[in-house]
């Protein structure tokens, strides 16, 4: 730091001088202490190494954030776009079957006018587009026979249903432009994002590069020493779920052996997480086999993922539907505690759910970190404790 920031308490104490040429004296200072300060704003306005990995780090889950909203948009988009093209075919094929209905009427109408069964009026009633106001003359209906008046029916039947939906279709597009300008939005807010992480981090000169990664050594080797941490309490706990199981089978075998309730209650605290287990090891077959593959957002495979997208291709791969986004994912299955995760688990992140890994025990998960990374195994803890919201077992 430089030295003038060092004697700037004695020379700002002003009011304890007490002699006119002191006073002077400690003014003048004062002002070139000022004049220094604002003469090399470089040095000191420049952010510290660990402020410019706070700001990179929050980035990087904006950008991550965003992605979600993006994967999500994209999402909608891609069913209203389906839902668009289901009824403007269908309001295509309600017009065909009104132009039938109307080339009908206008056969019958041609018909009765050749042969003079019915006044031009008639003729002028069934060809045209909006006969409803002609309905009310008796005599004028009197003259159609029982196949016309159903065929007039059919008519104004086809006219009603085809205007409601192209009403629908109408606002179904208006849906689906709002949804694009969405996506685009969220796409430039993910650009935007990652820009200013590039940017900042082209800054640093190869020594401040060098201190970050070792900054960021330092803090996966804590994530990895409370995953070792989180590992040996598991191993505790399920060392002791299994002497407990145990000493009750053999209770219940001695006391009841003519029943085997024993047999069955030591069995059945494992039981229900067999299916689990069997399907849990497809999906951390599939993320295994993705280790490597750059993280890319919005990507769902097979080159590149984003973290959703991977958890969803593995939980696929083990027959499990899960959704698209982290905020749809962390309410596919049951939460359970941390203590309580087994492989398989997908672990979510930060309190708006934007991250999410799949865990494969002893502390460690297999996720899609963020741009610029690949996926990878690396401890649950990789940005503290704070960060981990919920565990949730999704078959």
């Amino acid at each position: 730091m430089a030295s003038h920031r060092k004697s700037r308490p004695t020379g700002a104490r002003v009011a304890g001088i007490r002699t006119p040429a002191l006073a002077t004296a400690a003014l003048t200072s004062v002002a070139l202490l000022s004049q220094t300060a604002n003469a090399t704003p470089s040095a000191d306005d420049k952010p510290s190494l660990e402020e410019v990995e706070k700001k990179v780090d929050d980035l990087y889950r904006q950008a991550e954030s965003a992605t979600e909203k993006y994967n999500a948009a994209k999402e909608k988009t891609a069913k209203q776009r389906k839902q668009v093209d289901t009824l403007l075919d269908d309001v295509a094929q309600r017009t065909q079957k009104l132009n039938e209905a109307r080339e009908e009427l206008g056969s019958y109408a041609a018909a009765q006018y050749r042969t003079g069964a019915s006044a031009p009026d008639t003729a002028t009633f069934l060809l045209a587009d909006s006969p409803q106001d002609y309905f009310d003359q008796t005599q004028l209906m009197g003259r159609l026979t029982n196949r016309q008046k159903g065929a007039v029916d059919d008519y104004f039947t086809q006219q009603s249903a085809t205007m409601e939906k192209r009403q629908e279709a109408t606002e179904s597009l208006e849906t689906l432009t709002e949804s694009q300008s969405d996506l685009k939005t969220a796409k430039a807010t993910v650009q935007k994002k990652l820009a200013d992480a590039r940017e900042l981090l082209s800054q640093l000169t190869a020594e401040e590069k060098a201190r970050l990664a070792a900054i960021e050594k330092k803090k996966q080797e804590e994530a990895e020493r409370k995953a070792a941490e989180l590992a040996r309490q598991q191993a505790e706990e399920e060392r002791q779920r299994q002497e407990a199981a145990a000493q009750q089978e053999e209770t219940g075998s001695g006391s009841s052996t003519e029943t085997g309730t024993g047999t069955e209650t030591g069995s059945g605290t494992s039981a229900p997480d067999s299916s689990y287990a069997t399907k849990a090891e497809k999906a951390l077959a599939f993320s295994r086999a993705q280790i490597g593959k750059p993280y890319v957002w919005g990507a769902t495979g097979p080159d590149s993922y984003d973290c959703s997208g991977l958890t969803q291709g593995a939980w696929k791969a083990a027959g499990v539907s899960l959704p698209r986004t982290t905020y749809d994912q962390v309410n596919a299955g049951t939460t359970v505690s941390l203590a309580a995760a087994q492989p398989g688990d997908l672990v979510f992140f930060y309190d708006d759910v934007t991250h999410v890994g799949i865990y494969i025990g002893n502390g460690m998960m297999i996720h899609a970190p963020k741009p610029g990374a690949y996926v990878r195994e690396e401890s649950i803890y990789y940005d503290g404790e704070s960060s981990i919201h919920s565990v949730v077992r999704p078959a």
